[in-house]
């Protein structure tokens, strides 16, 4: 899948667990910022600066206005999938945690939303050489790259899938 760096502005608003967990909730529906806010269990007002940044930075796209409760008027959003599309998103920006730390946070608190239970888990050590590295997550990319371009099964089950990777500095002593 071709992608592009991403820019300093575009790595900021992804450097927030909350904002990735309201793309998450807007990758297949299309929500207003009061169920946003309602699912996250989060106050409206707090949940709407997040949702704006992410609409100014097109992560976030607002749909067309429709009729709400006692004739308010609603503002539904949709994700963009343009995350799925960057690079760079890795190098942390001064003053903000790493994006691997972001994305843990989300993970972990998406996954005590979901009671906490695996459908699949795997563990695996390797030793590999610069090349191999990159041949294996080249490979894990392109899975993850195949099935993200897919239109997602109506009937279908959601899943979230974490992968992470990190040295294993195990036996290493530091002095």
């Amino acid at each position: 899948m071709p992608r592009r760096q991403a820019t300093e502005e575009e790595a900021r608003a992804l450097a927030s667990a909350l904002r990735l967990r309201i793309l998450r909730l807007c990758l297949d529906d299309e929500l207003t910022n009061k169920e946003i806010a309602h699912r996250l269990g989060r106050n409206p007002g707090s949940v709407l600066h997040h949702v704006r940044r992410l609409v100014e930075t097109g992560f976030l796209v607002a749909l067309p206005e429709r009729q709400g409760g006692r004739g308010s008027r609603e503002i539904p959003y949709r994700a963009t999938r343009k995350s799925w599309e960057l690079t760079g998103l890795k190098e942390r920006l001064p003053g903000l945690p790493s994006p691997s730390q972001v994305m843990l946070q989300t993970f972990l608190e998406e996954f005590a939303e979901a009671g906490g239970e695996m459908r699949d888990a795997n563990r695996l050590a390797l030793t590999l050489t610069a090349e191999h590295f990159e041949e294996f997550t080249e490979r894990i990319g392109a899975i993850l790259d195949e099935f993200a371009a897919r239109p997602p099964d109506p009937d279908g089950t959601r899943w979230s899938v974490f992968f992470a990777m990190h040295e294993d500095r195990r036996g290493e002593h530091t002095s």
